[in-house]
């Protein structure tokens, strides 16, 4: 075989030596892209045709994770949860503040056929605050105010030109809600408290009077009363309209109710403030009619 000279096999060698040169610097590369930190904090679930997101820095993939959990983000929306929702609903519903209850009405009141001959037509009001077990079932403590006429027959006999019945008490009253989620809705309620029966007779007398000049006119005055303390109990029922809410869910009801009413005043025969002999029967039965608010 021929030999060959030193020149003509460098020109075999030397293309050889670069493409085994070149081909080691692509494969080191290429490693060390492997091995850099970003591909360490990688998650191994990631499939082959991501690969060119390797190439990003640190800060780029740091960048593009999602926030940590835990970092106060979901704070609002947990917070949110546990109130119930809108307005803290849920809260609401668990609270002690919650379950009170208030009521505020007024009306007229007369007297039942064995109460005529002592007590007449008259005006009243009420006021009621409580606790609400469930929807359904509340118990309020009211304060009731009533004002009464004296009938003639009883104002002749202790020879006054007229009079008046004041009755006040505080009765624990329970109620019971049928339709607790209607904004329709009946109930029925009856209670048993202390009752306090003032009953005055009066007569007018001439008064000074001062406002922005002087003058004389006439007031009645009390001349004599009598009065009693006893217990007492009531029972009835009503009805209540919502007035609404966003969701339905108000607190605040119109109501309009009616009652009977026995207050236990003993019979008595007096000469009040030295008038005229008079005879009241015991019990006084009234017909309470009330509207009002309750919240």
């Amino acid at each position: 075989m021929p030999s060959q000279s030193p020149m003509s096999l460098l020109k075999y060698v030397l293309p050889v030596s670069a493409a085994v040169i070149f081909a080691a610097g692509s494969l080191s590369a290429q490693s060390d892209r492997f091995s850099a930190p970003s591909i360490a904090s990688a998650s191994s679930s990631e499939s082959s045709s991501a690969a060119p997101t390797l190439l990003a820095t640190n800060s780029f993939a740091e960048a593009a994770l999602p926030p940590a959990p835990g970092n106060g983000s979901a704070a609002p929306a947990e917070g949110a949860a546990q109130s119930g929702g809108y307005g803290g609903h849920g809260y609401h519903e668990h609270s002690l503040w919650s379950h009170l209850v208030y009521e505020a009405g007024g009306g007229f009141n007369g007297p039942t056929s064995n109460s005529s001959n002592y007590i007449t037509w008259g005006g009243q009001f009420a006021l009621g605050a409580g606790y609400q077990f469930n929807p359904r079932f509340s118990t309020l403590l009211e304060y009731q105010f009533i004002d009464d006429k004296l009938p003639g027959k009883l104002i002749a006999e202790a020879g006054a030109q007229g009079g008046h019945a004041h009755i006040w008490s505080f009765t624990l009253a329970p109620v019971y809600d049928f339709f607790p989620k209607s904004t329709n809705d009946l109930y029925a309620t009856g209670g048993y408290g202390f009752y306090r029966k003032v009953s005055s007779f009066t007569n007018p007398q001439a008064t000074q009077y001062c406002y922005f000049y002087c003058g004389y006119g006439v007031t009645n005055v009390v001349v004599g009363h009598f009065s009693s303390n006893q217990g007492g109990w009531n029972i009835g029922g009503g009805y209540t309209h919502r007035l609404g809410g966003m969701y339905g869910d108000s607190k605040v009801k119109l109501f309009a109710e009616f009652r009977y009413l026995d207050v236990l005043s003993p019979a008595i025969t007096t000469q009040p403030n030295g008038l005229g002999t008079t005879t009241v029967g015991k019990d006084t039965k009234l017909m309470p009619v009330t509207f009002g608010v309750r919240w």
